[in-house]
């Protein structure tokens, strides 16, 4: 009877710090929101392979595309808040309760771990264009009015807002033409198609390569990994700051000893230079936060596009 009822009585007696020792001991998969062979993809891979030698567990990627993100969110959002499901989020997580009409979860179902990486979005022009600064472009596009469009790789991406921020700080018009992800969209920028795209920073190869014109970073200083390109705001357009990220996030339940856990082994394997490397290789800047800088940049970006989404007149189903 001793037996037995130590038996019982042990796992309430596990203190927090003891149960996060403990974990992991079995595999952990991260949902990425996309499919495989994107960026976030690519930065989830880089992170598993570094944390599998850390946790002596294999972390794998599961690949869960749809929605703009809101499937992989919604799966992980109610998986079982034990840490052995990690959501790696982008910063549409602070945009889609904005965009869309209805969610197959709440934001306050995730609870934030810790910022990934950081990179700057890429405002390229067509190397047919007559403009070679964000200055020049927006007085071609002031000139042209009506007549302008830029490219982006879908509706309601951190891309898009960007272009719809320009468009209210320069005061310009453009017409807002989506595609299905950056590749397609720099096709018909290189062939001159469309006058202006915003996208991601994998796209430094086509403008270092000279297929394409680049103009600016969207962040609000030059970025490390273009040192080359003016930042929006340096080159015309003050106060105009896009960073994009991607971030880990666990079910909203999870033990925060876990939560602890997981922030502090991954931002020991981001400061891995291996890792840096491989991360600023795809356009990459690698991060690292507490979950409360990681919270309150998740507030703070929904703030920032609150306004632009609505003047813009954005809604999704």
């Amino acid at each position: 009877m001793a037996i037995a009822a130590s038996a019982v009585l042990a796992p309430a007696a596990l203190s927090r710090p003891a149960r996060a020792q403990a974990w992991p001991t079995r595999p952990v998969r991260i949902v990425v929101p996309y499919a495989p062979g994107g960026s976030t993809d690519t930065v989830a891979r880089i992170t598993a392979d570094r944390l599998t030698r850390t946790w002596g567990q294999q972390v794998l990627i599961e690949n869960k595309p749809g929605a703009g993100t809101n499937i992989g969110a919604a799966t992980v959002a109610s998986s079982d808040p034990d840490g052995y499901t990690i959501f790696m989020g982008s910063s549409s997580l602070a945009t889609s309760r904005l965009l869309y009409r209805a969610l197959p979860y709440a934001v306050s179902d995730l609870a934030p771990v810790t910022l990934v990486c950081t990179f700057p979005l890429l405002v390229l022009a067509p190397n047919s264009s007559p403009a070679n600064s964000i200055a020049q472009f927006i007085t071609l596009a002031k000139n042209n009015r009506g007549k302008t469009t830029f490219a982006s790789p879908g509706v309601g991406t951190t891309p898009h807002l960007a272009g719809e921020l320009l468009k209210q700080m320069a005061g310009i018009e453009m017409t807002h033409v989506p595609y299905r992800g950056d590749a397609p969209a720099l096709a018909d920028t290189i062939a001159g198609r469309v006058d202006l795209q915003i996208g991601g920073s994998a796209m430094l190869e086509q403008i270092r390569s000279g297929q394409v014109r680049g103009l600016a970073v969207t962040t609000g200083k030059r970025s490390r990994l273009a040192p080359e390109l003016p930042s929006v705001a340096e080159a015309g357009l003050p106060g105009f700051d896009v960073t994009a990220w991607f971030a880990f996030f666990v079910p909203a339940r999870t033990a925060r000893a876990v939560i602890d856990r997981i922030h502090i082994d991954t931002v020991a394997a981001l400061t891995d230079e291996s890792v840096k490397a491989k991360l600023e290789n795809v356009g990459m800047v690698a991060g690292g936060s507490t979950p409360e800088e990681l919270a309150a940049l998740l507030r703070a970006d929904t703030e920032k596009w609150r306004p632009v989404i609505a003047e813009s007149n954005i809604a999704l189903d």
